[in-house]
């Protein structure tokens, strides 16, 4: 109760004021303007906005972002133009879709522009929500970004929002996966720009390798509306998007006697893992097998490649599962996402870690390549000056969206109740009892022709329990990342009369689970609204306490009927894991019965556990968060400087330190030649630093938490390092590029650009690193 109480204390005093601005809003009636008339509204209110505008910068020599937006939160322009710019929009929405929008869908408009993470339930309407301030914000003609879960959404938000736009004669545009440059470049000037997260990042990278202003697709950065924000935000917020290319130099390879002398070694014998299961480390006897098998002297003497090879191999074979953390397909290793549990496109593990399981697998190793760029998701998306989110599963991680991005979370109550009936877990003292009570439940329930979703923990769980149902006669559409393809058609589909949906996670993000065919006032609809709408099964807790609630919100959508219930076992890797056996009553210790477990101080102790845990998670991203954030200050350093050169006409370094070699070189060649020349010579050296810097921090990283076995604080020893090598670096940035400049030779031809590397590269391919299991390892010396 006290927590509540300062919680509701701390909230910010604006929220009170949002309230007022909806008020506003319906005030002003539109309904009875005729197309033409409200077509001249859009247009006096664009005028008045413009002049507002001009007024505002006539005093101001530089017109950046920034201070654009601070400008649209002050209240003075709120209290004027938010009202009529949200009212014009909504009888452009009633007109467009035939839709109302709820006054949710205004509050949720309203805490977007001021810069909140909105919760606003499922099914509520969080597409066209968006457009409110999407469209204010892009009247200022700098931009907005919407960024999506995936790209069907990107597509589907920014085509079916369109008419809106248009009416407000904004441009709108999206972009996709296999899009080529051009093609981006145009999608980036559009008024408002549909993506992924991923797409955006991996473009920014692209353009930190152009060496012309021209080639850039991006413009600059301003405002930026996050949906699934908890997914994207969260979830995916440390995990680092890398731009790479061909590298000539191959590392080692895993020897295949290495592999086999890892895979014979005996698990509690040979190695171990730490309580949580996060860890595995050697035994004294493993120690002495390795050191016999491979000749190797003192494993621990002068054999750091060795000791990370065995490590990574170690953790490969312990730690990672074949179709619960990743799969293989078409040959090779493919991560599946923890929390959608879908297949994670074009993502790897660091490099170690990659081969490890690819030897494990006995796949074709992956072509060893070069790190040219990286950033994390939540370092990208700093670089707006204005971030807003909205999500259905916020409030549980509002601490975490305040301490990562100073954004509070702002909860709006749904236009409709929600009627869901979330029925207590059933527990069971093993596997066996849980998976017979859950086919029975769905035999039973069945029968009533009740739509069904199943949401497992693994694509191993997920297809055991459709081939158990299909062995009992019952149909079932299975969702998981073997066949993510299908994903949206599925989801859809789930609410059906008589169907039966088993999913991996939270799959189907983004999409409507409609009951029945979809058609309100139809037979088939009725019925299922009869039987009590959707009934969601979860097959166990998940680590994370939002994965549980999204998996809830798929059932009772706008006041819908619907149902949900979880079952679990003690048997479940959440309670095996964290070692919460030795907390359960010694009564169901080793001792199994075929009924649940009535023991409602059991329920509560499991549901503690679930809270303790997803905060050791929290304190695990804030870590990485850690070690990426020092990174990001580095690269914004180094980026100064080359950009101050990409938008020069020249290198001022030579004329400046050397005129007369200057002089001497514009005779020969011309000037323009070697400002050209020089210009690109110095992007180059300025380049192959950040890449060599790079390759040093991987590499540090790879091995840093080898020395927690020595008392030392991994993190603390990373920034040492780390930020030894930099200072180094920048301390001989500009005498280094000198000499580089004075051994260049500017006599070379514009064919001969990529020769030298003097051009953006050709052969680039992006991905994203796991940096999950990293996570894992630093728990075992503490989290720092």
């Amino acid at each position: 109760m006290f927590k509540k109480m300062l919680k509701l204390l701390a909230r910010p005093a604006e929220f009170s004021g949002y309230d007022k601005l909806l008020e506003e809003i319906k005030r002003i009636e539109l309904t009875g303007l005729s197309d033409a008339g409200l077509k001249n509204r859009v247009k006096e209110f664009k005028d008045k906005f413009s002049a507002w505008l001009t007024d505002k910068y006539k005093d101001c020599r530089d017109t950046d972002n920034v201070l654009l937006n601070k400008l649209l939160r002050e209240t003075a322009f709120t209290d004027s133009y938010l009202p009529e710019c949200y009212a014009i929009t909504k009888e452009l929405c009633r007109r467009s879709f035939k839709l109302e929008a709820y006054d949710s869908q205004l509050l949720t408009g309203i805490a977007l522009h001021f810069g909140n993470i909105a919760e606003l339930p499922t099914g509520e309407g969080k597409t066209m929500a968006a457009v409110f301030p999407a469209v204010l914000n892009a009247l200022a003609g700098k931009g907005v970004h919407i960024l999506t879960f995936n790209d069907y959404l990107a597509r589907r938000d920014a085509i079916w929002m369109k008419s809106v736009y248009s009416a407000w004669g904004l441009s709108v545009d999206f972009i996709q996966g296999a899009m080529e440059a051009q093609g981006r470049k145009k999608a980036y000037r559009a008024d408002i720009t549909y993506m992924t997260p991923k797409e955006a990042g991996f473009d920014f990278l692209r353009d930190t390798l152009v060496y012309s202003p021209e080639e850039l697709v991006h413009r600059s950065f301003n405002y930026v509306i996050v949906d699934e924000a908890d997914s994207i935000l969260i979830d995916e917020a440390r995990v680092p998007l890398v731009i790479a290319g061909k590298d000539g130099n191959e590392c080692g390879s895993i020897d295949k006697k290495l592999v086999q002398s890892i895979e014979k070694l005996r698990p509690e014998i040979d190695y171990l893992t730490d309580e949580n299961k996060r860890n595995v480390f050697l035994t004294d006897t493993g120690i002495s097998i390795l050191e016999r098998e491979l000749n190797c002297g003192n494993l621990y003497g002068d054999n750091l490649e060795l000791l990370t090879f065995i490590n990574n191999l170690l953790h490969a074979k312990t730690l990672l599962k074949r179709d619960v953390d990743y799969i293989v397909r078409d040959n090779r290793i493919e991560i599946v996402d923890e929390f959608t549990g879908r297949v994670a496109e074009r993502r790897k593990w660091h490099v170690g870690l990659q081969m490890a399981v690819e030897a494990l697998e006995g796949i074709s190793y992956t072509p060893n390549s070069r790190i040219l760029g990286r950033i994390t998701i939540q370092n990208f998306i700093s670089l707006y000056p204005e971030m807003a989110g909205m999500t259905a599963t916020a409030q549980s991680s509002e601490e975490e969206f305040l301490d990562a991005y100073n954004r509070r979370v702002y909860v709006v109550k749904p236009d409709k109740k929600c009627i869901r009936v979330d029925y207590p877990d059933e527990i069971f003292t093993h596997k066996a009892a849980r998976d017979r009570a859950i086919i029975k439940e769905i035999l039973e329930v069945h029968k009533s022709g009740r739509p069904i979703l199943i949401g497992t923990s693994s694509i191993e769980e997920s297809e055991s329990l459709a081939e158990r149902l299909q062995n009992c006669r019952i149909d079932c559409a299975v969702l998981n990342a073997r066949n993510d393809a299908e994903e949206a058609e599925i989801i859809a589909n789930a609410g059906k009369l008589s169907a039966v949906t088993v999913s991996t996670n939270m799959a189907g993000r983004g999409v409507d689970i409609k009951l029945g065919d979809g058609c309100p006032a139809s037979v088939e609809t009725n019925k299922v609204l009869d039987l009590g709408g959707l009934y969601v099964i979860g097959t166990n807790k998940n680590e994370c306490i939002r994965i549980d609630k999204q998996l809830k919100g798929r059932a009772g959508r706008q006041g819908d009927p619907g149902a949900s219930r979880f079952f679990i076992s003690l048997e479940d890797e959440l309670l095996n894991r964290f070692e919460i056996r030795k907390l359960l009553p010694k009564k169901y210790l080793g001792y199994r019965q075929e009924e649940k477990i009535e023991d409602s101080k059991l329920n509560s102790l499991i549901n503690h556990i679930q809270r303790v845990v997803d905060g050791q998670n929290f304190d695990a991203r804030k870590t990485l968060g850690k070690y990426s954030l020092l990174l990001e200050y580095q690269r914004r350093l180094l980026t100064k400087k080359r950009d101050e050169i990409l938008y020069m006409k020249a290198a001022p370094l030579l004329p400046a330190s050397r005129p007369e070699l200057y002089r001497e070189l514009c005779g020969q060649y011309g000037t323009g030649k070697v400002d050209a020349v020089g210009k690109r010579a110095a992007i180059h050296f300025i380049d192959e630093c950040w890449y060599t810097f790079l390759e040093y921090c991987e590499s540090v990283q790879e091995g840093i938490h080898l020395v927690g076995a020595t008392r030392k604080v991994p993190l603390d020893e990373y920034r040492k390092l780390v930020i030894q090598e930099f200072d180094s670096l920048m301390n001989r940035l500009e005498d280094d590029m000198l000499q580089e400049l004075e051994q260049t030779d500017f006599g070379v031809s514009e064919a001969d650009f990529a020769v030298r590397g003097y051009s953006t590269p050709a052969a680039t391919w992006t991905y994203m690193i796991n940096d999950n299991i990293k996570v894992k390892r630093f728990s075992l010396f503490g989290i720092n």
